[in-house]
């Protein structure tokens, strides 16, 4: 199904609803270092910004990219996230550089983080007609030289492998010290599991770039009882930890669910592949994994924000399944529930009254609409496929999909959930299903 279709009637929705979640819970911090004399961290999208850096030669475009591996190989694609200047802006074949931006990746970065997933970061530049990548420590800090500004440290500090939260400084800030070096907050770990933590690390950055560990203390233990869109098949129920903030529980829950899709999006490349499905939708398969590792990164960093402390998702390894079996969990997961999440996506990107909501929920509304596109064209590819029965059987499983939704979006809401991340009440979410059903589903 082409998107502008989806976008047309999600506005027809919208319109017609008249209107103005998803969980990694943290229990408790044992102890933090003072930040009386630091500065927040600059952030762009959730990482670590990229303007305010003194480079020489000064390139025109700079930006962060993050690449995802799965077992252990590239994905394929990347994701990127904050940029600074204007891109091929010297360049005298524009064209032609900004083909080599859009297919500039590497197979391997800095900052490699794994939970369920691996990530790796890199930096591209473009200068004149070159493009450039950047995706080890040594190669950064040939592009850095002399670290001197507070932004260059946190750059450092990020590409050793500490990773930095943005509005919080416990858990990402920086100072200059009298000495020209510079002092950075950040964390490693996760607290989700028996013997996991937190942990916050002050390091200090040189200013020739060396990053050294001053200070290491547990901010939060792992709930030992902690289970770690679209669900994929052999997921594990998680069980709940308090959050202070119904803000916090929604966030982390949707990080949650998030962080799941990526695994859903990888079973279903393969088994498209297993079945003879077009590369056209294998690929779009794959990318809209990358495309979940940074939406589980900004509702991560959301939850965290609010109180919350995401779990990981545990998913069962199963054996490859039948076509029936892939075309129905699509018919449910991608045709209903996938489709209404990217409906509500728009909606908070709308209606959200946290600036940092509305502006994370309209990168995601985007992305999560050609998801639920991508549902549609399997589900177009894999009805001819199959039997009458078996198609019978599909329309089945999407009725009672469409009539559980019913009853779950009928639950009332806690009200900062409806006003700060803009998501609709039940009787406005009920007028979103009616539309969808109406074209939709009937």
């Amino acid at each position: 199904m082409n998107s502008h279709r989806l976008r047309r009637l999600f506005s027809r929705a919208l319109h017609a609803s008249l209107a103005t979640p998803l969980v990694l819970a943290g229990c408790g911090t044992e102890g933090s270092v003072g930040t009386k004399d630091y500065s927040e961290i600059e952030c762009t999208d959730g990482s670590p910004a990229v303007s305010d850096l003194t480079l020489t030669p000064a390139p025109d475009f700079v930006q962060l990219r993050y690449i995802g591996t799965n077992g252990g190989q590239p994905m394929g694609a990347y994701s990127p996230s904050s940029s600074s200047g204007e891109a091929c802006a010297t360049a005298t074949d524009v064209p032609t550089c900004k083909e080599a931006l859009e297919d500039a990746t590497v197979t391997a970065g800095f900052h490699h983080v794994c939970l369920d997933f691996c990530t790796d970061a890199f930096l591209v530049t473009t200068r004149g007609d070159e493009v450039k990548t950047y995706a080890t420590l040594a190669e950064l800090q040939g592009l850095l030289g002399t670290v001197d500004t507070e932004q260059e440290a946190v750059l450092k500090t990020f590409a050793a492998g500490y990773s930095l939260l943005c509005g919080k400084k416990e858990q990402g800030a920086v100072k200059r010290n009298d000495d020209g070096s510079f002092n950075v907050i950040s964390t490693k770990g996760y607290a989700c599991g028996p013997g996991t933590e937190l942990t916050q690390h002050v390091v200090k950055v040189t200013a020739s770039g060396e990053v050294q560990e001053l200070e290491k203390r547990v901010l939060e233990k792992g709930d030992p009882n902690c289970n770690i869109g679209r669900r994929p098949v052999g997921l594990q129920v998680a069980e709940a930890c308090d959050a202070p903030e119904a803000l916090g529980r929604y966030f982390a829950d949707a990080a949650h669910l998030e962080a799941a899709s990526v695994h859903a999006f990888l079973r279903l490349r393969d088994e498209l592949e297993l079945h003879g499905a077009d590369v056209g939708l294998q690929d779009a398969a794959r990318r809209s994994a990358m495309e979940e590792v940074q939406h589980a990164r900004v509702t991560d960093r959301l939850a965290r924000r609010f109180g919350g402390t995401p779990q990981r998702p545990v998913v069962a390894e199963l054996p490859p399944r039948s076509l029936v079996e892939v075309a129905l969990e699509n018919a449910v997961e991608g045709c209903v529930r996938e489709t209404y999440g990217a409906l509500l996506a728009h909606h908070q990107a709308l209606h959200a009254r946290d600036l940092e909501v509305r502006e994370a929920m309209v990168r995601i509304a985007e992305d999560e609409t050609r998801h639920a596109a991508l549902s549609w064209d399997i589900d177009q590819w894999a009805r001819p496929r199959l039997s009458e029965q078996q198609r019978e059987a599909l329309r089945e499983a999407q009725k009672r999909a469409v009539a559980l939704l019913r009853e779950e979006v009928a639950v009332p809401l806690d009200a900062s959930i409806i006003t700060e991340a803009g998501m609709p009440t039940p009787e406005a979410a009920l007028a979103l299903l009616d539309t969808l059903e109406q074209d939709l589903w009937a």
